[in-house]
């Protein structure tokens, strides 16, 4: 029961996506909710209501909001994150990703295969980041975490 059951991204007053950034966004909110670990920690003998949860992600006041609820809408946390740790991978990610999708145009597959495997590290670099600054406030394995960090990059993109 550890899971997202319902994604919402508040992208209010952020620029629009381009196509390819919303294609990005559809996959990884569909992969996610396929396939994700969610929990809440125990905090200060609270009890916290089981999963499945409803989770919006949205940047207030330049940090990122992590707002959770149960399946059934009842609020159980929000939790804040600087975005200054993610900025630098987030920045690399996206140059990454524009070689990426040029060399695809151009290139022989084995180049456009180095690139791949450059963009999924950084990406993999990004989750790793995403689990550290979750660290006593949301469990996630590395998978959720690399669709979630996918996600903070939609947001980035505004």
């Amino acid at each position: 029961m550890n899971r997202i059951c319902h994604i919402e991204i508040d992208d209010q007053g952020l620029a629009a996506p381009t196509p390819a950034i919303e294609q990005e966004r559809r996959v990884a909110i569909f992969d996610l909710l396929e396939d994700n670990s969610f929990g809440l920690p125990a905090r200060d003998d609270k009890v916290i209501p089981p999963g499945p949860y409803r989770l919006g992600l949205s940047i207030r006041e330049g940090r990122l909001v992590f707002d959770v609820a149960t399946e059934g809408a009842e609020k159980v946390g929000e939790f804040h994150l600087s975005l200054g740790p993610f900025r630098q991978v987030v920045k690399d990610y996206f140059q990454i990703c524009e070689s990426y999708f040029d060399a695809v145009k151009r290139l022989p597959p084995s180049q456009i295969e180095a690139i791949d495997m450059a963009r999924r590290g950084i990406h993999n670099e990004g989750a790793r980041v995403l689990q550290e600054r979750l660290e006593n406030k949301a469990n996630v394995d590395i998978d959720t975490a690399r669709r979630l960090f996918t996600l903070i990059c939609v947001l980035h993109w505004g």
